[in-house]
């Protein structure tokens, strides 16, 4: 399949996509793609992708004002698609399970080697 989308944004190692995700910020969709981790890498290697939400009015119920709604980008849209292809996003209970704690040991070991520096910190003053 012809990945038109993900190679117009750039994107080079499609086939070592894993996941991805999105969020809102502002006026903004946030598309930040995640590839697969390497072996002594402790993180995944991710790019992120910012896509203008549009915004229009639209007719309030009492017909005297509008309101105004923001929409997802058009070509957001059809990279979804394509991203939703190639990693096929439909993955099982268990493998979100497992995932969910895999992100939760590393947070642990994060904020444990954090916690720890600032002692360190600390113990200086």
């Amino acid at each position: 399949m012809s990945y038109e989308n993900l190679n117009a944004l750039g994107l080079k190692d499609i086939e070592n996509i894993d996941y991805y995700t999105v969020r809102t910020e502002l006026d903004q969709d946030v598309l930040k793609v995640y590839y697969q981790k390497d072996k002594a890498s402790f993180f995944h290697r991710s790019e992120k992708f910012k896509f203008h939400r549009s915004s229009r009015a639209v007719p309030s119920g009492d017909g005297a004002s509008n309101t105004e709604m923001s929409e997802i980008s058009p070509h957001l849209v059809k990279v979804m698609s394509e991203l939703d292809h190639v990693t096929k996003h439909h993955r099982t209970e268990q493998d979100i399970k497992q995932k969910v704690l895999e992100d939760l040991r590393h947070l642990q070991k994060v904020v444990s080697a954090k916690v720890a520096q600032i002692e360190a910190d600390l113990e200086k003053l």
